[in-house]
């Protein structure tokens, strides 16, 4: 009924309120934000306070006066409501400009309410542009829509917009809170709570489950009756995964996760939620993100006290892990094994490296094991004993270090770096008597030799090498030789594109390329490819085999033979862009024309 009921939109009311009070207003205004947040409740109460006799000095409708009155009786002819949504036609707003000829007859303004401006047609904002663009001087127009960026620059540029702010959830419990008083319900705040999360920022939405979950509790609002109401998962189970993830117990949190399921809850909605939960122990951080948790206080605390717990590496790493599972939840075939994956993967973030579950050699250690080859490689021969000598020692007081560490003297100590000096002045002797050899093979230690891995041994550059090799000379074996059924070209076309489709990742370029190819029968059982350069046909060559042992198993002939060659220079076509293609299919087809221009439709 005011402008002082509207719930979280203080600068907007106070701005349209001082337009009232000072008597300057606009012939248009544009009303944008999400959804139930007061856009539409806001124009009807700027519409009243407009044609109020009487305003008061904030600027607020008397409701007393004859314009008040029959506002709220829903009779008043000075205020007219148009749901673009249904009436979105030309001839809709053509009998709305005709109604702005006709000045008010009590009132000083004709408002016209247009919900969901962002509806209507082409036609019918240009329609509604010229009346826009010159009013007459008792006509105010007030916008409202939900997705500003579908209305025409030209309508947005001649209106004073208002954007609305999403509804905080503190905010919403407030309102629900007196609500709640108003209607005599008892409530748990962390209930409201779990209301205002679930409307994402829409009153309309939070008084709705506000109302549903007042049926459901009959008078009573508890935690656990919204929760089970709503069919929301218990924050507490995203704590207890966070925690169980910190201590590296992957039995516990998959015991958890099959309750979860168990109670009907989607693996995705689950991953979804734990993202936003580590989100804000993210951000709780800091004191300076703490304000961005839209959670009761309550919550909050709880929020802090596991983010002292929780490494930002750890919440990192967790993010990364569950982002990349989200995005690849919907085309996975066994989604339950993906979230299964995801969370082993976060619960052993905090594992050392010694225990990771990959039981293999890390990328850092096939580093460390390359670099320790290369300098072996390039140390002179006659050193390399003593080297080794040196290394099994270095290794046994490396293991020393890792045993659990006992009380040692001072006395144990200078025995010790006693030991280490004897060894150290033996190693000296014996890399000495052994680099004692004759000039000509005495290298100098300035001169390093430039070995290359190559050098080392087999690489994994020649093992692949080798794998290709093999791949092309193993051409696979038609097993249907006997076989010689009769097939015609559109066959040989189906089993060509079949074939493309069904080829492996790694030859994907390869498929696409092929598909704008055109095989053709030259014979009974001949096939000819002609290919538009070198390169494709060398690669074409590569792979001869496969396509042939394909095509003769899916064709049910044995006995079909493929030449390749390249094309002569009037054979090779050009390649047409997706305009150049609709514009031959155009010129070919009258029908696809009309039907373009009926339905004003253009290529994107």
């Amino acid at each position: 009924m005011t402008f002082d009921s509207v719930v979280g939109q203080s600068a907007l009311t106070t701005t349209l309120k001082n337009a009232v009070r000072s008597g300057k207003l606009a012939h248009a205004y544009l009303f944008c934000g999400p959804r139930g947040v007061g856009k539409t409740t806001c124009a009807r109460i700027f519409a009243k306070a407009i044609n109020c006799m009487a305003p008061t000095e904030e600027g607020e409708a008397c409701n007393h006066c004859e314009s008040c009155q029959a506002f709220n009786e829903q009779r008043s002819y000075n205020i007219f409501e148009l749901d673009a949504a249904s009436n979105n036609s030309v001839e809709n707003i053509k009998s709305l400009m005709e109604q702005t000829r006709i000045p008010p007859q009590v009132g000083r303004y004709k408002v016209f309410i247009i919900d969901e401006v962002h509806m209507l047609s082409t036609q019918a904002f240009n329609a509604f542009l010229k009346t826009l663009e010159e009013p007459p001087s008792h006509v105010i127009f007030i916008l409202a829509t939900t997705e500003k960026h579908k209305i025409l620059p030209t309508i947005i540029s001649r209106c004073q917009i208002y954007d609305f702010e999403r509804m905080s959830v503190e905010n919403t419990i407030a309102h629900l809170k007196r609500v709640a008083e108003q209607e005599g319900i008892q409530y748990e705040e962390e209930a409201l709570a779990i209301i205002a999360e679930k409307s994402d920022g829409g009153m309309r939405d939070a008084l709705s489950i506000f109302d549903q979950a007042t049926s459901f509790c009959q008078g009573n609002i508890t935690y656990q009756k919204v929760i089970e109401d709503l069919n929301v998962l218990d924050a507490d189970n995203y704590f207890r995964i966070v925690d169980l993830a910190l201590e590296n117990k992957v039995t516990d949190i998959m015991v958890l996760l099959n309750q979860i399921i168990g109670r009907g809850f989607d693996g995705g909605h689950l991953i979804n939620g734990l993202a936003a939960h580590v989100r804000n122990v993210l951000m709780a951080k800091d004191a300076q993100t703490l304000p961005l948790l839209e959670v009761s206080k309550q919550q909050r605390e709880r929020y802090q006290q596991q983010a002292q717990k929780a490494p930002i590496p750890f919440l990192y790493k967790a993010l990364k892990i569950m982002n990349q599972c989200d995005q690849g939840y919907r085309q996975s075939s066994n989604k339950r094994l993906l979230v299964e994956l995801t969370l082993i993967q976060v619960a052993q973030i905090t594992q050392p490296d010694d225990a990771d579950a990959s039981a293999g050699r890390s990328p850092k250690r096939l580093k460390s094991l390359f670099r320790k080859l290369l300098n072996n490689a390039q140390q002179p021969k006659a050193s390399r004993q003593g080297a080794a000598v040196e290394r099994r020692q270095t290794e046994r007081e490396a293991a020393k270090a890792d045993a659990p560490k006992e009380y040692v003297t001072p006395q144990q100590e200078l025995a010790a770096a006693s030991n280490v000096a004897d060894h150290a002045a033996s190693l000296k002797t014996t890399a000495s008597k052994a680099t004692a050899a004759p000039a000509a093979s005495v290298i100098s230690p300035t001169a390093t030799p430039n070995l290359k891995l190559d050098e080392l041994g087999i690489t994994f550059q020649r093992l692949r090498k080798g794998e290709q090799k093999k791949a092309a000379e193993a051409d696979p074996e038609i097993t249907n030789k006997e076989e010689k059924k009769v097939f015609t070209e559109e066959d040989l076309q189906n089993a060509w594109i079949a074939m493309c489709n069904r080829m492996p990742q790694k030859l994907v370029a390869m498929a696409q390329r092929m598909k704008n190819m055109q095989p053709t029968l030259i014979g009974e059982d001949h096939i000819e490819v002609v290919v538009d350069n070198d390169f494709l046909l060398n690669e074409l060559g590569g792979i001869k085999g496969r396509i042939r042992a394909t095509l003769a198993k899916d064709l049910h002939n044995g006995q079909i033979k493929i030449s390749l060659r390249k094309a002569e220079a009037e054979e090779v076509k050009p390649v047409l862009s997706k305009r150049e293609i609709f514009d031959e299919i155009r010129k070919s087809n009258p029908a696809i024309e009309k039907l373009r221009t009926t339905l004003d439709l253009q290529l994107t």
